[in-house]
């Protein structure tokens, strides 16, 4: 023997199992069940969607006769926090949940170039890669001191670069850059970190930053000096072989110069030999012997 039951639906049941499938940037789906099983006619659900950072609410109409019931909340803010309530639109029993979108992407390429009594930090706008942003908006800058272990605010702009002077020796900084916070700084873009320690220690940041490039041209003048004196040094070799060259070669042919022919005569070496030595040596003729040619 059995019995069919048929449980009476109760409408004064909270919708079940609310909870989030997906949250975007400006977008959240969420997800819940029936307050009972299959349900024999639609059902209309008031999802209500509190702003907590700007205080404002939107209430939304979803009818559906699935016992799950899946809902798209779109127009959302980047960064939002938002509380959003699930019920019966006979004001039934409620659930609830907390939903935080995802924040704007941090800047990329955050870079410091140096200069001589400050900093500049650049960084590629966030227009490039994140629609939601208008370069209005603007960014924010902080700054962590690591010997401190103090924050600080630096301030925001609505250009690409930021100017950080007045720092301090011996310190090591992180920078930090990130789409302007909004409504009491609760709705913030990502932040793009970058450590800074190039002051080092003992010197302000003044003479350490126009100390580099004299460091550097201590070591390539003495470099280049000895370079400039090896290739004098060189050079003065070379021309003084070369003028004992020449004047080897002159003291040579004036050696063998003959006065009469008007040239030097050089003797290959060949036709020299014994009866040279054994010949005498003619100096000279005087005036009073007559010369006899045959």
């Amino acid at each position: 023997d059995y019995v069919v039951v048929k449980m009476i639906p109760d409408n004064r049941l909270p919708p079940r199992h609310l909870h989030a499938v997906h949250t975007g940037k400006t977008f959240a789906v969420i997800k819940w069940e029936s307050p009972y099983d299959s349900p024999d006619q639609d059902m209309l659900y008031a999802v209500a969607v509190k702003d907590m950072v700007r205080k404002t609410d939107k209430i939304y109409k979803v009818k559906s006769r699935n016992s799950t019931v899946e809902y798209t909340i779109k127009k959302l803010e980047p960064g939002g926090k938002y509380h959003v309530i699930v019920q019966l639109g006979n004001m039934s029993k409620e659930s609830s949940m907390k939903i935080n979108t995802v924040p704007l992407s941090a800047p990329d390429a955050l870079k410091i170039i140096t200069e001589n009594d400050h900093i500049l930090l650049f960084w590629k706008s966030l227009a490039l890669k994140e629609s939601n942003f208008n370069e209005s908006r603007g960014y924010e800058i902080h700054m962590f001191d690591s010997l401190m272990n103090i924050t600080a605010y630096l301030g925001n702009t609505t250009e690409n670069f930021f100017k950080v002077s007045n720092l301090k020796i011996g310190h090591n900084y992180s920078f930090t850059v990130q789409a302007r916070c909004l409504y009491g700084g609760q709705m913030c873009g990502e932040p793009a970190t970058l450590l800074y320690d190039e002051l080092g220690t003992g010197e302000d940041s003044s003479a350490t930053q126009s100390g580099r490039p004299t460091d550097v041209a201590a070591i390539v003048v003495p470099v280049l000096f000895l370079l400039l004196v090896t290739l004098g040094i060189g050079f003065v070799v070379l021309y003084m072989r070369h003028r004992r060259l020449q004047n080897s070669f002159t003291a040579f042919a004036n050696s063998h110069y003959s006065s009469r022919l008007g040239s030097a005569i050089f003797s290959s070496g060949d036709d020299l030999g014994d009866e040279d030595d054994e010949a005498p040596m003619i100096t000279g003729f005087s005036d009073d012997v007559p010369m006899v040619i045959a």
